[in-house]
């Protein structure tokens, strides 16, 4: 059975790759790209520290409610 991405007839929307893969090869970029590849990244960093931060604070919260 083929799968939806490779049959030309079906509905469902199509993956969009990722806009950088950790890892992937970086020598066929042009510096531009490498800037934007940079930024995107930064971007996820710090929304990753704002949910760490959040989590840890509720979990702080929680702590402080079952130790009283």
């Amino acid at each position: 059975m083929a799968r939806a991405d490779d049959d030309p007839f079906s509905t469902a929307p199509l993956k969009k790759p990722p806009a950088h893969d950790i890892g992937q090869a970086l020598d066929l970029l042009s510096v531009d790209e490498i800037d934007e590849r940079i930024d995107l990244l930064m971007a996820e960093i710090e929304r990753l520290k704002q949910t760490r931060a959040a989590k840890a604070a509720s979990r702080l919260a929680a702590d402080a409610i079952f130790k009283s």
